[in-house]
């Protein structure tokens, strides 16, 4: 049997006005897609239970078929692992986000997508600014996406515990920041560290090259999403299948480490709206000689909705189905034995360019599924369905061995 998952992420929205009451995957042109919901089923399932946050970390933790309240020990430590970087059991990693911050306002999470060379030059001089602090480093990854590393102990354990809050960056999107710096155990720390950040990076070269091009600056460094290391069963042990995962993303370079998955780097894939959506498709296609499981993961969709660019979010669905969705279906369409699911991971609204808890819509295909005929793929059609997992980790089960083992409770929809 052949499995292929994809995931648009941050795909599900609410119905816009300026689409004439349509969500962005509604006013998407998806043969590709609608396709598939006439062959199979349409559904909807939570990842996002609603005292965790409401991001990528925890939603594709259960998407993959892990149970977020069990497993979840923080976003930077799933990060971690796509760099192969070792944790101890008493150390503990940050989020490190470069951001622009002008007034107190956050103008960009991403530091207006500074490019990877840039940001290891700035944390280059951050870590030189910090080198009489031991155990404590920053750890360049790409882009505005980085860590830092606070090492501990038994006997120096790091300030930190998991009372310790923080705020995602891109949920402040174009808002006062003032009111969301960490609190809690070893918040002190971490707000020092971002605060001196301003002093280190504004007179950075890079900087003052990037204002003169007309970028926007990397002003401070933002920390957050803060963990320890987990300890994550391997997909193969638990399900008998091996997988590969097609990302530019390290949170999700990181979860297929963690569960034992084999991890396929693209070139020209970015984490962006301007990612290779054709060659992604075409590596899914060449993985299925290999690998049971193919599960490709496009950050497009999220990225559009976190800069509240509703057209941009159609065109990169429309991208999705067009060069990964129908590519990957042509091919398991000639085999005898497949099944294929598309989902997102958690609802990102263009309205408020955030993430948010509840419910997504999946569609899947293939062996052993009956047709329910519903014939299109988005959110209304999902929320009519009978087929719903209130607890999202679940649907894995259902996907490979379609094991119903669904808690049934009635909850809201998308």
């Amino acid at each position: 049997m052949k499995y292929v998952i994809v995931i648009p992420d941050g795909c599900a929205d609410e119905p816009q006005q300026s689409l004439d009451g349509k969500t962005p995957l509604e006013a998407a042109v998806t043969p590709a897609m609608d396709e598939l919901a006439m062959m199979g089923i349409v559904g909807r399932a939570n990842h996002t239970p609603q005292h965790l946050p409401a991001g990528s970390d925890v939603a594709n933790l259960s998407l993959l078929g892990f149970d977020p309240n069990e497993n979840f020990t923080g976003r930077a430590p799933l990060e971690a692992a796509a760099q192969g970087i070792e944790l101890g059991d008493y150390d503990w990693v940050v989020r490190c986000n470069l951001v622009t911050i002008e007034d107190q306002i956050m103008n960009s999470f991403t530091a207006g997508h500074i490019s990877s060379l840039e940001a290891q030059s700035l944390l280059e001089t951050a870590q030189a600014e910090i080198a009489s602090r031991p155990g404590v480093r920053f750890v360049p990854g790409v882009s505005y996406r980085n860590l830092l590393i606070v090492e501990g102990s038994e006997q120096r354990p790091a300030p930190f515990s998991y009372d310790t809050r923080t705020t995602p960056p891109h949920d402040l999107s174009d808002k006062l920041v003032t009111e969301d710096f960490p609190r809690g155990p070893g918040s002190g720390f971490l707000c020092d560290l971002m605060e001196e950040s301003h002093r280190w990076f504004m007179a950075h070269p890079t900087n003052v090259s990037r204002r003169a091009g007309g970028q926007l600056p990397a002003t401070n460094v933002w920390l957050w999403g803060l963990g320890k290391k987990p300890n994550l069963a391997s997909f193969q042990s638990l399900h008998d299948v091996r997988g590969a995962m097609i990302t530019a993303v390290d949170l999700l370079r990181g979860l297929a480490a963690l569960v034992g998955w084999d991890r396929i780097e693209v070139a020209g894939a970015t984490g962006y709206t301007d990612t290779d959506y054709a060659a992604k498709g075409r590596a899914a296609v060449d993985a299925l000689k290999t690998f049971d499981l193919v599960c490709v993961h496009i950050e497009a969709p999220d990225e559009a909705s976190h800069e509240g660019d509703v057209q941009k979010k159609i065109e990169s669905l429309e991208r999705i189905d067009r060069d990964i969705v129908r590519p990957i279906l042509d091919r398991l369409k000639k085999l005898d034995n497949w099944r294929m699911m598309v989902t997102p991971d958690h609802p990102t609204y263009v309205r408020t360019k955030t993430h948010t808890h509840g419910d997504v819509p999946f569609v899947m295909a293939g062996d052993g599924i009956a047709a329910d005929k519903i014939g299109l793929y988005n959110e209304s059609n999902a929320a009519n369905s009978d087929l719903y997992f209130p607890e999202g980790f679940r649907l894995m089960d259902y996907f490979l061995h379609l094991k119903d083992t669904r808690v049934q409770i009635h909850a809201a929809t998308v």
